[in-house]
């Protein structure tokens, strides 16, 4: 493998986005920069794909490279996932953009550059390059969720969640000084090494590594850091709102997963009695209650998501703690849920799109009435994410929770613990998916109610629900080869 090959993904994105606004300088007529887009994280999709199946050799790549980013399977994967989020969004944005008068090719300039430092972040194997990639992915998504300027809302969300959002960062940057001043490095693998030698500074390290990860339990949204969601969810423009949590929400679970497994996996600060599962465990609990809970008395569907992203964010963290009890199949467990995850609420957020045409969205439970009669063919692909994102067979969120939940019932102890209140609350948060099911199928709109206009048959956004709708079935249908993968991915990433 060599350093081309290896960087292939981002190089992808960073020289077809620049050229995407270099065409669009010298465009004579309107493109569909929709196509474009999608066109551009297909081909990260593939060469992500690519680099996932070929011999993984790193001794063929620059060391300039490997100081800074990672090139193994995990990291492949985390491109994967963050490709095709970025797909599934851009698809489905350009109707949406069109219909409502946004389309302008810096949207999808900045979804490219956001989903860039994703993978960087994700990649990261420096705390200097962490940095750098969550501030390249931050910036990005503050613009996208304030892009709709004549909106109140959209501007009050992105205010919100840049100044929580830079708070997150400036916690993360200062656990970074923390620990470059306990261990001299920079490097995640240099601070292992200073660990197992025991040449840290104690306090210091402890100190640092509690800040490091308070500042990336904000950019998952995990409680109590979750505060700025709701409305930078609602605020945002409907593709906006899924691009957060189909690419945002991955790309800070990858960099959890890293970080943890490069400094900590193994290591005294991994024991599940006084260690980092103690506290991951109870921020997964915190989330799971908080998200679930919030989401129940919610109407307006963006808010409901970002709800249910918390407690998405609380079962993925009890995944994530469970790590030091059997770190390879754990962590492939987190791989896959977020692979279903992504998938679902993509697809969810592209259904949601194509009910609302004419300038008007299709924003509360209530919009939905009836629309899985008129409009079956519509519907069903919004009935299928949420089942997913309930975790109901046969579809890939049920394999996803299935797996991070008995991960954590093997863990035993406080964990199997635990894992049963995330099933309890699992249960519970089938009232709210199945609220908007039963809008869809079993209610009539209520007297002097807008309706909401699906679009009419557009390529692009057809493709996305399609492509979504695939994936979430046959995943539930057929898991083991992203198993296979999602196991490939944390063997590499475990060394």
């Amino acid at each position: 493998m060599n350093d081309f090959f290896a960087l292939l993904p981002l190089f992808s994105i960073a020289a077809f986005g620049l050229l995407l606004l270099v065409v669009e300088a010298f465009a004579k007529e309107r493109l569909d920069w929709e196509i474009l887009t999608g066109s551009i994280f297909g081909v990260a999709l593939f060469a992500a794909i690519g680099a996932l199946f070929a011999p993984v050799d790193a001794s063929g790549v620059s060391e300039s490279i490997t100081r800074y980013l990672s090139v193994d399977r995990g990291a492949f994967l985390s491109d994967a996932l963050i490709a095709l989020g970025g797909l599934i969004t851009a698809l489905a944005a350009g109707p949406y953009f069109k219909e409502h008068g946004l389309e302008r090719v810096e949207a999808y300039f900045l979804l490219l550059f956001s989903a860039l430092g994703g993978m960087v972040f994700a990649r990261a194997e420096d705390l200097v390059t962490l940095f750098i990639g969550l501030e390249m992915m931050s910036l990005g998504v503050y613009a996208l969720v304030a892009l709709r300027r004549t909106s109140a809302r959209a501007v009050e969300g992105a205010v919100k969640y840049f100044l929580l959002g830079s708070f997150g960062g400036a916690i993360l940057l200062f656990g970074s000084a923390l620990l470059y001043g306990s261990a001299g490095t920079t490097s995640l693998v240099g601070i292992r090494e200073a660990l197992d030698a025991s040449d840290v500074v104690e306090s210091l390290f402890v100190l640092g590594t509690v800040m490091l990860l308070g500042g990336l339990a904000i950019k998952v949204a995990a409680a109590p850091f979750h505060t700025w969601a709701p409305d930078a969810y609602q605020g945002a423009m409907i593709p906006v709102t899924g691009f957060m949590s189909a690419v945002v929400k991955t790309a800070a679970f990858a960099a959890l997963v890293r970080v943890l497994a490069v400094l900590y996996v193994g290591t005294s600060l991994m024991e599940p009695s006084t260690g980092l599962p103690l506290l991951l465990g109870g921020l997964a609990l915190l989330s799971m209650l908080v998200g679930n809970l919030g989401a129940l008395r919610q109407e307006n569907i963006k808010r409901l998501l970002a709800y249910s992203g918390v407690a998405h964010a609380g079962y993925l963290l009890l995944g994530v703690a469970a790590i030091f009890a059997n770190p390879e199949a754990n962590a492939a467990a987190v791989y896959y849920y977020l692979f279903t995850y992504a998938a679902g609420s993509a697809l969810v957020i592209a259904s949601l799109i194509s009910f609302g045409s004419r300038g008007r969205e299709a924003v509360d439970v209530g919009d939905l009435a009836g629309l899985g009669r008129r409009h079956p063919w519509l519907a069903f692909p919004m009935a299928v994410g949420m089942f997913s994102m309930l975790g109901f067979p046969p579809t890939g969120g049920f394999f996803g929770k299935l797996l991070v939940f008995r991960g954590a019932a093997e863990a035993g102890g406080i964990f199997a613990f635990l894992a049963l209140a995330a099933i309890l609350l699992s249960v519970v948060s089938a009232f709210y998916y199945l609220r908007v099911v039963v809008s869809l199928y079993y209610r009539e709109p209520e007297e002097g109610q807008l309706e909401a206009i699906p679009m009419g048959s557009d390529a692009s956004l057809s493709l996305a629900i399609g492509l979504g709708t695939l994936l979430v079935i046959l995943l539930g249908i057929y898991p083991a080869p992203l198993v296979e993968l999602a196991s490939l991915a944390a063997r590499g990433l475990l060394g």
